[in-house]
């Protein structure tokens, strides 16, 4: 057997989704031979701190993985610095890792999906990352996976080599916010993120993944998804820390056949098919469209 990737697992306040998270890892077959790494945020105030320890009373209980090692943060990170730091610590001394937030919900070859194509695909730079949601779209593939040059952060992992070239600080971005050519060329990767990556450097969103998709997009990178989805998204409720709003518009058919065997593609060519209907879903027209659902549904 390769070498597996440890799997690391971010926590903060959320015990009810992190347990369905947990149960569902301890499902696959290759749990039992992975090294769990959980990293533990701490509050911001006495009510988080009373859900905190709740959440680490329940995380020193988790078994069914080759090992469990805890990291509990003494003060409060943030998500964003959370897993810039927990990922960074963790690929100081292995080649690849999972990541998983304490809100996805796994199939049982997630594990598989994800090990054999950091295998596959480690020689291959041009591939910066792994997901392992996918929507479901209209037109059907063939294929057991695609690449979008768009990355996206529900279940991933990446290798070493890619992740510690990452530029946490954008430090180019100066000149980026006036460069229109390079702006448009990165509102392909979907209309909103332009205004995600200002607000991010404006100090009004806390995001790593922002971040880390612009990495990919200066680096001409692309990004690997499986054709069926092996994470279903569990966190769209107020205690979300990014993610809130309509549930409905990521909801996905999670794989239910769960081969552990998967055809990767040699040539690391974007899908145009899926990159279109990706975008579509990130146009501006449709989120207008689902700004106005959640405004009403609120009301």
């Amino acid at each position: 057997m390769h070498s597996l990737a440890p799997i690391v697992l971010f926590t903060f306040k959320r015990l009810d989704t992190l347990i369905l998270t947990v149960e569902a890892l301890q499902k696959s077959k290759l749990a039992i031979h992975s090294d769990l790494i959980v990293f533990s945020d701490a509050g911001r105030n006495e009510k988080e701190e009373l859900a905190v320890a709740q959440v680490r009373n329940y995380i020193h209980t988790i078994s069914g993985f080759r090992s469990v090692l805890i990291n509990e943060a003494e003060q409060n990170k943030g998500l964003a610095n959370s897993i810039i730091d927990g990922v960074t610590a963790i690929l100081d001394k292995h080649k690849s890792v999972i990541v998983l937030e304490d809100d996805l919900i796994s199939s049982s070859n997630f594990l598989d999906f994800m090990n054999k194509s950091l295998d596959y695909y480690q020689n291959s730079n041009k591939v910066m990352a792994v997901c392992g949601f996918s929507f479901p779209y209209k037109t059907k593939i063939e294929d057991d996976v695609y690449f979008l040059n768009r990355f996206w952060p529900w279940g991933w992992a990446t290798w070493a080599d890619r992740w510690e070239k990452a530029d946490w600080t954008v430090a180019d971005y100066s000149s980026f916010k006036n460069d229109k050519k390079r702006q448009k060329q990165f509102s392909y990767l979907g209309s909103d993120v332009n205004a995600m990556l200002k607000k991010q450097m404006d100090g009004k969103l806390d995001s790593w993944a922002i971040r880390w998709t612009y990495h990919i997009f200066k680096n001409k990178g692309i990004v690997l998804f499986p054709n069926s989805s092996k994470i279903s998204n569990e966190g769209f409720d107020e205690f979300a820390t990014n993610t809130v709003g309509l549930k409905d518009r990521y909801l996905t058919n999670i794989d239910t056949v769960n081969e552990v065997e998967f055809e990767f593609l040699k040539d690391c060519d974007i899908n145009s098919v899926r990159q279109k209907e990706f975008l579509n879903k990130f146009s501006l027209k449709e989120r207008i469209k689902n700004k106005v659902r959640e405004i009403l549904l609120v009301r």
